[in-house]
């Protein structure tokens, strides 16, 4: 039986996000059951990219491999962003795919409005999107009718569309490896502490987070301290597992709130060595914090704290929540919060602001406890936000602090369990399997010419600014945008500052140009028999007549130095009747930029290269003149 095609588009596989391990989870169990046929398209990454070919799937990367159309995009804010979630590539990648099902995983505004599309819901689309706040993003709103198929991964934001009338709308938490996380045994934990020269009778609080300012850092704090003093004789310290070179500016709000450094722990990750030690900040300041001398290995300056681009392993982060004895998740609002999760594997209670996905995360069921907020409005956007109030972060931390040993425990597992039986990798890809399943495979008959950008667009006359310029990105670029739009606002803005709309057109064509420019050009393989690899030269001369004519006096003489090779002839298509019928030539090929580089015709390192010898004598005498000597060179 046909297997259903599923074009999976995501954060790479291999990204160290929360979008990038869910991929990992979802891909290797869905190749896992056998019954897909799976192609990953990969957001921030290069189209053609060579590490990809080492998957156990297709894999091919959302940004376009044309330089001068990506140095274009990265004038413009708005479509620099949609590049890299790839705007630029989608129509291309459908067309060439032809998935039965299309599942988009990302934020929702990293889409462009692929809903208004021509291919969308040709293949069976589905969106698997995180929503964090009130009101739901208006985008996400409008797009629902349009969305078919349209999960969410917290039942916060499912429940709010349900609201506005999208009944349809269902929560799909993202995946959680659970083999990864889980609680060690009590001799083991006991070492650990020990390896980090932790008592075993202090009380850690920790918090696993990217320091992100809706990560609620002071607020915790401010909690922290208030329990401090609500339990004086709590041998009590705070691990904040993050990196202290972003975000909150950690080292300031322990002066300025009055707390000993020594009570803050956080992990230091060696990049010589790969080792990690939980230990107070080191410094006063962030920079002096840094950049640390090993205990394990020695090395000097190769210890920091850990971040996303050096950072410890799972098993590594594993090891740091059993150091834990409660976990502690104040936030502003998020998707999911992988930590939460990882945290209750481990077997921690966990503490979680009552708001958005924090909901799914701090009830008894889950093996959390709720920490109240107060409402704030985000400047601009006008979004709830949550403010956790630091006396509920010291009400709850005192409850774990003050739980009979066992009854701790208990909650741990009751927590461990819930994880494994809605967020497991098992029981998140079976319910995928069923959603796939009952999707019909697809019958392409779509013309996909229609999605090609229009350099030869002529604008009608239109007074509004904000009008024009939509029309521009609809009709050139083949994008829907709104006011909101970063490309929208910066373009509007020029236009106070006094750019013509002549020179924002001429932008915008030049960008059109370059991507139908990439859209159409020819492929050097395409071109090429299957059946003659290792047995081909190539001989390319684009032009003029004269040229072309004089080069078949030497086809002869290549035929008969190489008989057993295939010659392949390259020049423009007009000049293809000049060599019909040459029984010296295999076949003729149109001539293109790309067949005057050698390195890439005869290949060079990995790249293995199409023909193994390549005459490309067109090159001293059209390009760069090297033969005339004033006529004064002698011919032996």
């Amino acid at each position: 039986m046909k297997k259903k095609k599923i074009l999976f588009h995501s954060n790479y596989c291999k990204a160290f996000t929360g979008f990038g391990k869910n991929a990992k989870n979802i891909l290797s169990h869905l190749t896992r059951t056998g019954k897909y046929e799976i192609v990953e398209f990969c957001n921030g990454v290069q189209w053609g990219n060579q590490d990809l070919k080492l998957l156990p799937w297709k894999c091919e990367g959302s940004i376009p491999d044309n330089p001068s159309l990506v140095n274009k995009l990265k004038k413009d804010p708005n479509l620099h962003r949609q590049m890299g979630y790839g705007a630029y590539t989608i129509d291309k990648i459908i067309e060439q795919e032809k998935p039965d099902i299309y599942i988009g995983v990302e934020d929702i505004w990293a889409f462009s409005k692929f809903w208004d599309r021509k291919w969308w819901n040709r293949p069976n689309c589905m969106v698997w999107t995180t929503l964090d706040s009130l009101p739901i993003l208006p985008n996400a709103v409008q797009a629902a009718p349009k969305i078919k198929n349209y999960y969410t991964w917290s039942t916060f934001a499912a429940r709010e569309l349900n609201k506005l009338g999208h009944e349809h709308v269902k929560c799909l938490h993202g995946s959680v490896d659970t083999e990864v996380f889980f609680k060690y045994d009590e001799e083991t934990r006991n070492n650990i502490r020990k390896g980090n020269d932790i008592a075993l009778d202090e009380f850690i609080i920790g918090f696993v987070f990217r320091n992100q300012l809706r990560k609620s850092v002071p607020n915790l704090l401010d909690g922290f301290k208030e329990f401090l003093k609500r339990n004086r004789k709590a041998k009590a310290k705070l691990l904040l597992h993050t990196s202290w070179a972003e975000g909150w500016d950690i080292p300031r709000l322990l002066k300025e709130k009055g707390i000993d450094n020594d009570l803050i722990l956080t992990s230091y990750f060696c990049s010589n060595c790969c080792a990690y030690k939980v230990k107070p900040f080191a410094g006063d300041s962030k920079e002096k914090g840094e950049k640390q001398a090993c205990e394990h290995c020695g090395s000097k300056d190769t210890q920091n704290t850990t971040n996303v681009k050096a950072g410890v392993n799972e098993r590594q982060l594993n090891e740091i929540y059993n150091i834990m004895d409660v976990y502690c998740h104040p936030f502003t609002s998020g998707g999911q919060e992988l930590p939460v999760q990882e945290a209750k594997l481990s077997g921690l209670i966990t503490l979680v602001t009552n708001y958005s996905c924090g909901e799914d995360g701090c009830t008894k069921e889950s093996g959390g406890l709720p920490l109240d907020w107060a409402e704030y409005r985000e400047p601009g956007t006008q979004f709830i936000k949550a403010s956790t109030l630091p006396a509920s972060i010291a009400k709850q931390l005192t409850k774990v602090y003050k739980m009979p040993p066992n009854k701790r425990l208990e909650t741990g597992l009751i927590a461990h369990d819930f994880v494994v039986n809605n967020y497991s990798v098992d029981v998140i890809g079976k319910k995928l399997e069923e959603i796939f399943d009952d999707m019909p495979y697809c019958e392409w008959d779509f013309d996909f010419s229609s999605l090609k950008p229009n350099p030869n667009y002529k604008p009608p006359e239109i007074k509004d600014d904000s009008a024009w310029l939509k029309d521009l990105y609809a009709n050139i670029l083949k994008l829907e945008v709104n006011e909101e739009d970063s490309g929208h606002k910066h373009w509007m803005a020029e236009i106070k500052e006094g750019k013509t709309r002549e020179d924002i057109l001429k932008y915008f064509k030049n960008v059109a140009q370059e991507d139908e420019k990439k859209q159409n050009k020819t492929k050097i393989s395409d071109l090429l028999d299957k059946d003659d690899e290792g047995k081909r030269i190539l001989y390319a001369m684009p032009q003029s007549i004269g040229d072309v004519y004089l080069s078949t006096s030497i086809l002869p003489n290549i035929k008969k130095l190489y008989p057993d090779y295939n010659l392949y002839f390259a020049t423009q298509p007009k000049y293809y009747s000049i060599l019909d019928g040459n029984p010296h030539v295999h076949k003729v090929i149109p001539y293109f930029k790309e067949l005057e580089n050698l390195t890439l015709l005869e290949g060079r390192g990995d790249h293995k290269g199409y023909f193994e010898i390549a005459f490309l004598p067109f090159i001293g005498t059209q390009r760069v003149l090297n033969y005339m000597h004033n006529g004064k060179d002698k011919i032996q």
